[in-house]
């Protein structure tokens, strides 16, 4: 634990840099997570983004309504489970990471540039494992 707490706050770091990234599209690097996320796995339920991100499902709410709201993201009724709203991405939000991805490519090798292709996969594995101990 002494060498998590003793780590510099890299999440937090990589979190504003992601923001000045997407702030000309008028996101955030919440929203744009999101987005990515929903990209790559349209029509997810709200409790799947909240455990990937380590967030409550309240602020996973709060974040689909900010981005319902701006018609990024739309709700349907799942029809296997009339109970759960899955989360959709619309056509206007749909080229809003490909926008950001070279940026956001440069951003992660510039966090990583110091480190051997050794280095960067051994980095890549503890954060996975690490992320999956928390899951």
């Amino acid at each position: 634990m002494v060498v998590v707490l003793g780590a510099p706050p890299v999440s937090g770091f990589v979190r504003s840099h992601l923001d000045e990234l997407v702030r000309p599209s008028g996101i955030t690097a919440l929203q744009y997570t999101a987005l990515t996320v929903l990209e790559r796995h349209d029509g997810l339920s709200a409790a799947q983004p909240a455990r990937d991100s380590f967030v409550t499902a309240q602020s996973i709410a709060d974040l689909v309504r900010s981005l319902e709201g701006r018609g990024l993201v739309r709700r349907e009724r799942n029809p296997r489970s009339r109970r759960e709203l899955l989360i959709l991405l619309t056509d206007s939000s749909r080229e809003l990471p490909a926008r950001h991805a070279g940026p956001v490519r440069e951003l992660e090798e510039r966090m990583v540039r110091d480190l051997t292709a050794h280095q960067t996969a051994q980095f890549r594995q503890a954060l996975t494992k690490a992320w999956h101990a928390l899951s």
